[in-house]
């Protein structure tokens, strides 16, 4: 440094390491000179980056110094004229504010797939339940939508992180550490679904795997339950085809011991079932009467809840979905 700088981090990071990076620069300067850290969490979600950077929801910049606040308004100027919220505040809660923006989310997200097996036991759709609850604007309908749990870059290791150091200061997180488990949990209950309609006997069912990444409009599948739910499958003995629009080249080193299909009709053609792990819009317009001639098997596991069980079993199909009343097994 030769002048006045400001250091702006835009990672998601634990609190107090923005005081940490001034301590850094600090010791390891040859000579004084001043400057300012910043902390200026992004929220840009993964397919819509480019909307959330150029209409973001609120602007988030922590700061001690009356200056570095100054320069980082007049950088984000833009932004006044579509009259975005600005969040002046500290470094510390800066740094909290992005932590607990994701865990609030991904609480959302358990809390709902946790209303959804409560569900599927008392005959009740919580896909009405989710509706009826968003309705509310205090709860907004947002993150409300059941399936296999949430992955990604963010939710999974944001929660860890911030139950694990809330803990190690001496708060724990009950509730962020409850969602956690609960998201674990989630992937193992679609796991029990394929096998309870596989008579508990997976060894040896070729089963056809529509989508790999943690959600649509990416090609990214850090700890995307579509993986998980695919491994444990092949560990228990399941051939599985998969086909994705965006996520077979970054899968083929994590799933080595399955095929790829270059569509969904390839992926089911011989199958005993059908999972639909992913929400890709290609998936919601999918030809069932084609699909019902080239699957072995009836069996369908919607996990993302993509289509009307009322229709997909009038169609003939032994239909699962999550939380949308009893199970094919449960009915019979």
């Amino acid at each position: 440094m030769k002048g006045y700088k400001v250091i702006v981090t835009k990672s998601t990071v634990l609190i107090g390491t923005s005081r940490k990076i001034k301590e850094i620069i600090r010791k390891n300067q040859p000579k004084e000179i001043p400057f300012d850290v910043v902390s200026n969490p992004e929220f840009l979600r993964e397919g819509s980056a480019i909307e959330d950077f150029m209409r973001p929801n609120r602007v988030v910049i922590g700061s001690d110094s009356e200056q570095a606040s100054a320069i980082m308004k007049d950088l984000y100027s833009p932004l006044y004229l579509i009259e975005t919220p600005f969040v002046l505040t500290n470094l510390e809660t800066a740094e909290m504010i992005k932590y607990a923006s994701n865990a609030f989310l991904a609480t959302k997200i358990s809390f709902i797939n946790e209303m959804a097996n409560l569900c599927e036991r008392v005959g009740a759709d919580v896909h009405h339940v989710a509706k009826a609850m968003g309705l509310d604007k205090r709860i907004g309908p947002k993150f409300l939508h059941p399936g296999p749990g949430f992955g990604g870059s963010c939710f999974p290791k944001d929660t860890m992180a911030i139950a694990n150091f809330a803990a190690s200061v001496g708060s724990r997180l009950r509730i962020v550490e409850s969602v956690i488990q609960v998201n674990h949990d989630q992937v193992e209950r679609m796991i029990g679904k394929v096998r309870r309609a596989c008579g508990d006997q997976v060894q040896g069912k070729r089963l056809a795997a529509l989508g790999l990444t943690f959600k649509p409009n990416t090609d990214d599948i850090r700890e995307s339950p579509a993986i998980k739910i695919i491994k444990r499958l092949v560990g228990l003995g399941a051939q599985v085809v998969a086909y994705d629009p965006a996520g077979i080249e970054p899968s083929k080193k994590e799933l080595k011991a399955i095929e790829f299909a270059q569509d969904p009709y390839e992926a089911a053609k011989g199958a005993d079932g059908l999972m639909i792990l992913t929400e890709w819009n290609e998936f919601r317009y999918l030809d069932w009467d084609k699909l019902a001639t080239l699957l072995n098997g009836k069996l369908v596991f919607d996990f993302r809840n993509v289509y009307d069980p009322e229709k997909m079993r009038a169609k003939g199909f032994v239909y699962y979905c999550v939380g949308r009343g009893y199970e094919p097994s449960q009915e019979a």
